[in-house]
């Protein structure tokens, strides 16, 4: 019992301290942590938190896609273009994020004005990889200058055909693609391809 004028503090201290006195059990720390626990609770756990970290890093790759100003659908602007005679035309190209690498898709017309289609999945670090769909190349490789332009590398049996650059606009609404290289006959050829953003 508490006198009157007595603190209440000492009283309640002692009933919050374990052992002799108190309502509290003497528990150790250590038994708390290491007693026996549920096995599938804790691969439950596990699961979800692995399944968690991919998310944020799926979500995190998915952020610096979407703020590469490359990416996204380009419809050609033959107004704006100009090209070489009996030059192919990629009339829609698509760049996308697959999964850490960028997956390019170009619909057009070839040589003879037959539509054309080609696919290239890779990184933009300057290594060649392979291109399907395309029988005038075998492989490409793209570098990132900076964050609005990129060099063009196009390979056939080893040797380089067209080089090129990609600059997309201050204002990410259009972007202008300039090749040089040689066709299949052998003629040296210029174009520059004007894009408009989808």
């Amino acid at each position: 019992m508490r006198r009157k004028g007595q603190s209440a503090e000492p009283a309640i201290t002692n009933l919050l301290r374990p052992g002799e006195g108190s309502y509290l059990p003497v528990v150790s720390v250590k038994k708390i942590l290491t007693k026996n626990q549920n096995p599938v609770l804790i691969a439950h756990m596990k699961t979800k938190t692995f399944g968690l970290m991919l998310a944020i890093c799926f979500l995190a790759g998915a952020a610096c896609f979407a703020a590469d100003p490359q990416m996204g659908s380009w419809k050609l602007n033959e107004a704006k273009s100009k090209f070489a005679p009996g030059s192919p035309k990629n009339t829609m190209v698509v760049y996308a994020a697959a999964g850490n690498e960028v997956k390019v898709t170009v619909n057009g017309v070839d040589a003879k004005g037959k539509p054309a289609h080609n696919e290239w999945t890779g990184k933009f670090d300057g290594k060649n990889y392979p291109v399907t769909g395309d029988p005038a190349s075998e492989a490409r490789s793209y570098k990132k200058i900076d964050d609005r332009t990129v060099e063009l590398t196009v390979w056939y049996h080893g040797r380089i055909l067209t080089t090129g650059r990609i600059v997309v606009s201050a204002d990410g609404k259009s972007r202008t693609v300039t090749t040089n290289g040689i066709d299949k006959a052998g003629k040296r050829f210029k174009n520059t391809a004007v894009y408009d953003k989808q």
